[in-house]
């Protein structure tokens, strides 16, 4: 070892007293409309993860920024168009879910304004987009959805799970 303890490079980090586990980070967009509601999307039967559930509109990072990726996935799953100026952070949790698998840092961000009406088109992803009233959340929802939205309500800007 090069004696630089906790040293980075692009593809691997070096040092770390757990082994090195790097955590993925996910954008995800919590969006209110003019009465209040949420806008969250029904997830593909067929999906990996969460099939037939609830989730915000969200994507992983991929070589670019949390807003870019959120910005990128707004415009690629819903056809909505956000300013990254129009953008601030709202909440993060960090979840290990099951506990055992690679770790999350789920980062919800908050647009003040975008364009456009939220439009399925990643059918193989999504279903449909709906505005939910943060009280009456559909069954189901992701569950880190929802414990963001709640805490989003309470002014709370860090929620962990799944953490033992």
């Amino acid at each position: 070892m090069s004696g630089e303890e906790g040293a980075t490079t692009p593809n691997r980090r070096v040092g770390s007293g757990t082994g090195g586990v790097l955590n993925v980070v996910g954008a995800h967009l919590y969006l209110e409309d003019s009465q209040g509601r949420v806008l969250l999307g029904l997830r593909h039967p067929d999906s990996v993860y969460a099939p037939s559930t609830h989730h915000f509109l969200a994507g992983h990072c991929e070589q670019e920024s949390a807003v870019a990726c959120l910005v990128r996935e707004a415009r690629e799953e819903a056809g909505l168009l956000i300013h990254p100026d129009d953008i601030e952070f709202a909440h993060a949790v960090h979840l290990m879910e099951p506990p055992g698998t690679r770790p999350r840092l789920q980062m919800i961000f908050r647009a003040r304004r975008w364009t456009g009406t939220p439009e399925v088109l990643e059918p193989d992803k999504c279903l449909g987009w709906g505005w939910w009233h943060p009280d009456d959340l559909p069954d189901p929802t992701v569950a880190y959805t929802r414990a963001a939205i709640q805490a989003i309500r309470a002014g709370r800007l860090y929620t962990e799970l799944g953490w033992t």
